[in-house]
């Protein structure tokens, strides 16, 4: 007959929250917190205090949870505070809005210092968290405010100057990267930028492929393959849209073969456009594995603005790189499927091969 020490510490022990407490995961810190009865305290899975016994411990979904049952913060591990992770995501949003408004970039020990970090600790957490250096966050800040000041100002020197670029040799050097044309193409709306485009079929229905001089810059999937490059043209009213030639059919090849298959990866460069916030989450979600989904929720978390999860949705939506950057693998925090640009069904579909795999 079991004693009964051994019989309160088995709900504990049959908890997979325990397994967390004992390896002081702290990846479980903030997914929940346990009380301990004997000291009255209640502590994160990583609290590096002894381990207690487990007839002693209960679980709690919430801080509020584990106050309003009468338990106290531990000093050790201080759960009432924000966790390391919410402090350094805080530290690289705090680091983001300075590079937005900055109107000269600041150099990366001067960003280090305001995080209040090391040089190299700084970088290294700023990219992990973003998926950019703090350099290419700021230069994709720059492109974003030259493509705003290129449509409303009266020249192409002046929306340099005002997008934070001090001198125009410094930025027609690196104009094709950030625009994929020259500012004054881009200002006429893509006048002389060539576009290769070429359409198919695969087993979502029509695919359109196009690509511009830095890589693909479009995948698109649809029911009618006239409303594809229709809606191509309008994305690049003034660019010269030309069939693909033998080359560019092999690229297209690829794609197609990727989409039918994702898991064989795409080796071709991308022409990612958008907003440094848009490459933000884009970034993150070419990190999601292949099979796995993730909420919007967890995507705002990982670029550290764990309050944007309308702006990552809206991101999301922007994307025009179908498959290539998966925003098929992001779902609502409930798992429902929400929208997507190319139809829920074929969000659907792609999920199901994916988990076939």
């Amino acid at each position: 007959m079991p004693n009964p020490t051994e019989t309160d510490a088995l709900p504990t022990e049959n908890d997979p929250r325990w397994q967390a407490v004992l390896a002081r995961d702290p990846a479980a810190d903030g997914r929940f917190f346990y009380s301990v009865k004997t000291t009255g305290v209640y502590c994160r899975p990583s609290c590096p205090a002894r381990t207690a016994k487990p007839e002693n411990v209960q679980f709690h979904l919430s801080r509020d949870e584990a106050e309003a049952a009468g338990f106290r913060p531990c000093r050790r591990c201080k759960p009432d505070q924000p966790d390391l992770r919410e402090q350094h995501a805080d530290k690289v949003a705090e680091i983001c809005r300075l590079l937005e408004a900055a109107e000269t970039e600041p150099s990366l020990t001067e960003l280090a210092t305001i995080a209040g970090l090391s040089t190299f600790h700084f970088h290294r957490l700023f990219k992990a968290i973003t998926g950019l250096t703090p350099k290419a966050y700021a230069a994709a800040q720059r492109s974003n405010r030259v493509r705003t000041q290129l449509a409303k100002s009266q020249s192409v020197t002046a929306a340099i100057y005002d997008a934070g670029y001090n001198s125009n040799s410094r930025f027609y050097e690196k104009s094709p990267q950030l625009l994929g044309m020259t500012p004054s193409d881009y200002r006429a709306g893509g006048t002389n930028s060539r576009i290769r485009f070429a359409l198919g079929e695969c087993s979502l229905g029509a695919i359109l492929v196009a690509a511009s001089d830095i890589g693909i810059c479009a995948i698109a999937l649809g029911d009618d393959p006239d409303r594809l490059a229709r809606e191509l043209q309008d994305r690049f009213p003034r660019a010269e849209l030309i069939g693909g030639d033998s080359e560019f059919e092999q690229w297209v090849a690829k794609v197609v073969g990727f989409v039918e298959a994702p898991a064989i990866g795409l080796d071709l460069p991308l022409d990612m456009r958008g907003t440094a916030f848009q490459q933000r989450v884009w970034q993150a979600l070419l990190q999601i594995p292949v099979g796995e989904k993730v909420s919007y929720a967890d995507i705002a978390q990982r670029i550290g603005a764990p309050k944007a999860v309308r702006a990552v949705a809206g991101a999301c939506a922007a994307n025009t790189l179908a498959v290539a950057i998966p925003c098929h693998r992001v779902v609502r925090s409930d798992g429902g499927l929400s929208g997507y640009r190319w139809g829920v069904e074929r969000k659907a579909e792609l999920l199901r091969w994916e988990r076939q795999t």
